[in-house]
């Protein structure tokens, strides 16, 4: 069966077949690691290359093996681990918001630079054949410095700087993250194809009035879906649900890649994919902390 996230639809394996069966591409099975030869002068067309083979010695490289659980972890510690040291690094080295006028000189800047280039590399990673892990890092960092930024300015704005929220957000973001880990396990969540669609379909519905709203708000006319009053409140709780969501398919379609055998290198799609959800769950507990900490 097919999936409907664009994020691993990419990959076959990630459907729930064995890999290489449409591109002519053979990846390896689970087993010991394998050494083959190749020519790393012949490109094919279909990865983007010229298509010709320009000879010269044939050298040998080992194949890693398969995608494993902890390949995926390895990748995804990587990939947040990266997102958190940018952010650290923007929230200790970027200046406050004045505390006369509430002007964020660089922060608003550096958050804007972050979303859209984020979102940007997001949709590039989502819908590549062949996954790069450098795309990967460099999303990790231009979400970094997103949620860096982000963060500095709520907490200014609604924490009265005591990083209380942040916290708070960091960590229910990893109790979001068990939890849901541990109720895909531990009751065996199977996926059905009709809860995978509407989980997706949902998920593009909220990007998109949110995205609207972002329009609207260009024209002074916003009505409220991104801001931190009761109509913010009520979509990030819309949009936390829909994150602890996707978290279930995400881990859905990791399994489904490990019994497809995909190649080691597939774990930065899957370390991509868990990112996004990871980091879109933090941002909406923020707001929602944010908001009730307003009131």
């Amino acid at each position: 069966m097919q999936s409907s996230n664009p994020v691993f639809r990419r990959a076959e394996g990630f459907n729930g077949r064995r890999a290489g069966s449409a591109s002519g591409m053979s990846y390896p099975s689970y087993g010991s690691p394998r050494t083959q030869t190749y020519d790393p002068y012949s490109i094919s067309r279909s990865s983007g290359g010229g298509g010709g083979s320009y000879g010269g010695p044939v050298p040998t490289r080992t194949e890693q093996g398969p995608m494993t659980i902890d390949s995926v972890v390895q990748k995804t510690a990587v990939t947040l681990g990266l997102t958190i040291l940018v952010a650290a690094a923007t929230w200790v080295l970027t200046p406050g918001i004045n505390p006369r006028t509430g002007a964020a000189g660089s922060l608003y800047l550096l958050a804007m630079l972050g979303a859209f280039g984020g979102f940007a590399l997001s949709m590039v990673n989502s819908f590549k054949r062949v996954v790069s892990p450098a795309l990967v890092l460099a999303y990790a960092v231009l979400e970094g410095l997103f949620v860096g930024a982000f963060s500095k300015v709520v907490d200014a704005s609604y924490g009265q700087g005591e990083h209380g929220i942040v916290v708070g957000a960091v960590l229910g973001t990893f109790a979001a993250v068990a939890g849901t880990l541990a109720a895909y396990k531990f009751f065996n969540i199977r996926v059905s194809a009709t809860f995978r669609k509407w989980v997706v379909a949902a998920m593009f519905g909220f990007v998109a009035v949110s995205l609207l709203d972002v329009v609207l708000s260009l024209f002074s006319s916003s009505f409220g879906f991104n801001g931190f009053g009761p109509m913010g409140l009520l979509s990030s709780v819309i949009g936390l649900g829909l994150g602890v969501l996707m978290l279930i398919l995400d881990f859905d379609f990791v399994e489904r890649g490990i019994a497809a055998g995909l190649p080691e290198r597939e774990s930065w799609r899957a370390a991509f994919g868990l990112t996004v959800t990871i980091i879109w769950i933090y941002i909406e507990l923020l707001r929602i902390l944010a908001i009730l900490r307003g009131d």
